[in-house]
């Protein structure tokens, strides 16, 4: 699910680079996606390269010069990697202190003692909603990995049964819910009122967050059965340590940029006043880089200090958080690099084209429409800023609830089907240890399940309001 920063925003706002028919974007588009599968399914080429290739290949077939989808890519990479590498980075971090410190596995002895067995999944998704109101995805997954890794080891669960409740809690809050900016942004582009719409898209958010989190879980872990990937999954260092932090400090230090950036949220719709000086601290104070850089410099004594680690000791730990993650970082931009290609070359322009004519519900509409870019560019935030502004005449005359469930109905629309052309996908691939195929098995569906029961309870919830 790609994320997008306001220089992300400003690069998908460029130029064309080819001036195709819509036929040939088209074919451009499935021969692009068609060569990245092939080559990883059957030639079992590195997904980085992969995608570097399929870049090239819809490029070429949509007639674009390659000089410029060259650039488009490396333009794509450089904006994903510089929008959520350092995050990813930070997080890992983060991360690592958590797990070697103890604190990892406070939190877990904690959450297995207190859950049973049968609640654990349903303790994720409650978990993962809390923690995912005011995060960017990636921010929550990489905030969570950690925890949902270590419980699925020393539960014994299978990684699915873990895993999809908090990927769903994240992914929910991410596409209905503001202070996220693809809500925020349609809220206003469409005119709706905000404590209206968060009201609604919570009611939408329960139903929707269950089906696809602890309900689906249970088939996604009959089939994709896997462990936790060895690599990631941090070892179980606080059997050899004198002390280790408690949990109080733990959770607080965990949740303190959650904090950080909550606030950030909650001044921006009091004061509403991007010249005010107060808005102007928190917007720094909550943003996701100071956020977590705070986090991590915060845990080195909470976590670190706490545990007993000398400046040396935390000096290593840091080191050793960087290796793992560099293949995830390069996957992630090339992915991030093929949806600006898509996007360059005018595919999401030909879904508004095309989809101008249909003479359907303006909910269901703005459903398609955002499914459709959605689809094509792979970014949840493109798909719900073109959606929002092609479906926005036609909330002038709705009544205030229904102006805030257009915003819903398109937030729903914008999580269907992630597959290779989203960052997101290749995030979780990495992260959870999965092929392509299970990650279509799992990840996708379970997009696509948020989606779909997300629109039919915005189409319930019309018939009503």
């Amino acid at each position: 699910m790609t994320h997008l920063s306001v220089e992300m925003l400003a690069a998908d706002a460029a130029e064309p680079i080819t001036t195709a028919g819509h036929a040939q974007l088209g074919i451009a588009v499935l021969a692009g996606i068609a060569v990245i599968v092939l080559l990883i399914t059957r030639f079992k080429l590195h997904a980085f390269l992969s995608l570097i290739i399929g870049s090239l290949v819809l490029g070429a077939v949509a007639g674009a010069p390659l000089d410029k989808t060259v650039t488009s890519f490396s333009a794509g990479l450089g904006t994903t990697v510089a929008g959520t590498g350092v995050l990813i980075a930070l997080g890992a971090v983060l991360g690592r202190l958590l797990a070697d410190s103890g604190g990892a596995d406070q939190i877990v002895d904690t959450i297995l003692a207190k859950a049973g067995r049968k609640a654990m999944p349903w303790a994720m998704v409650l978990i993962a909603g809390i923690v995912g109101l005011p995060l960017f995805f990636e921010v929550g997954i990489v905030l969570l990995i950690p925890v949902v890794l270590l419980v699925a080891r020393r539960g014994n669960f299978s990684l699915m049964r873990i895993g999809i409740p908090a990927l769903a809690g994240l992914s929910v809050m991410h596409g209905l819910i503001p202070p996220h900016p693809g809500p925020l942004v349609a809220i206003d582009a469409v005119g709706a009122n905000l404590g209206v719409t968060l009201a609604l898209g919570v009611v939408v958010a329960i139903p929707t967050a269950i089906i696809a989190g602890p309900v689906f879980s249970r088939y996604a872990a009959r089939w994709v059965d896997i462990q936790p990937p060895e690599n990631l999954v941090p070892e179980r260092t606080s059997d050899d340590l004198a002390k280790r932090p408690g949990f109080g400090i733990t959770v607080a230090t965990v949740l303190l940029p959650v904090v950080m950036m909550l606030a950030k949220a909650l001044v921006d719709i009091v004061v509403d006043d991007p010249g005010h000086q107060v808005q102007k601290v928190f917007d720094v104070i909550g943003s996701p880089l100071i956020a977590l850089l705070t986090a991590v410099i915060v845990a080195m004594f909470t976590l670190g200090r706490a545990a007993g680690f000398t400046r040396d000791r935390i000096a290593a730990t840091v080191e050793k958080s960087l290796a793992p993650i560099a293949g995830v970082l390069l996957i992630v931009g090339a992915g991030g690099g093929f949806k600006q290609t898509l996007v360059d070359a005018g595919v999401g322009q030909m879904i508004l084209d095309v989809s101008k004519g249909w003479n359907i519900s303006a909910l269901l509409l703005a459903w398609l429409i955002a499914v459709a870019i959605r689809l094509a560019t792979g970014s949840a935030t493109v798909a719900t800023i073109s959606a929002a502004g092609l479906v926005a005449p036609l909330a002038a005359e709705m009544t205030t609830p229904h102006a805030a469930l257009l915003v819903l109905a398109i937030g729903s629309g914008s999580l269907f089907f992630s597959h290779v052309n989203d960052a997101g996908f290749w995030l979780v691939k990495e992260y959870f240890g999965m092929n392509v195929g299970q990650t279509l098995k799992t990840w996708s569906v379970m997009e696509t399940l948020i989606s779909v029961v997300g629109i039919v309870c915005v189409l319930l919830l019309s018939l009503v309001l």
